[in-house]
């Protein structure tokens, strides 16, 4: 069994009897896609909402509204249905305290505009979210079986868990 890193701003594609694992996600959402049927799998690890905060970034894997379509695209290419997807996902922290001074929708916010932009994409694409750790204030590693579709969640002081 082989273990598969996504890096931050990364998407991997996989199928039995490989893991998907991405650690560090803090304010950053990790979106894990099954189809139950065939199997594929698929993990994309964003860093922000959406593309059109740097329009001129070349990485459609950083930005939630531009990854999540296109992990899609990639998994129905390996022949799963999006009428039978799932998604689980995990992250959205908000690890700092924001400035007294700072306005509420700032860059201190980004967690939550993650999880919000990524459960509407998802909504969109009618493929509902079966699981979630996300939000609280502590950073997260998950690997992802597509075996099973267990999303096994590891985070500082708050052991192991499966969602």
């Amino acid at each position: 069994m082989g273990m598969i890193v996504v890096g931050i701003s990364d998407l991997k594609i996989a199928s039995p009897p490989d893991t998907l694992i991405t650690y560090a996600l803090g304010s950053c959402v990790g979106i894990c896609l099954l189809d139950p049927v065939t199997h594929a799998a698929g993990l994309s690890h964003i860093m922000l909402p959406t593309s059109q905060i740097s329009p001129n970034d070349p990485n459609i894997y950083k930005f939630a509204d531009t990854a999540i379509p296109y992990l899609v695209r990639q998994l129905e290419a390996r022949g799963a249905s999006r009428s039978r997807m799932k998604a689980k996902i995990a992250g959205g922290a908000q690890m700092f305290d924001a400035p007294a001074n700072s306005a509420k929708d700032s860059i201190w916010q980004i967690g939550q505009r993650n999880v919000a932009a990524v459960t509407e994409i998802l909504h969109r694409l009618s493929i509902p979210i079966v699981a979630q750790d996300v939000l609280k204030n502590y950073g997260r590693t998950i690997s992802f079986d597509p075996a099973t579709g267990i999303v096994s969640v590891r985070a500082l002081n708050k052991g192991s868990y499966d969602l």
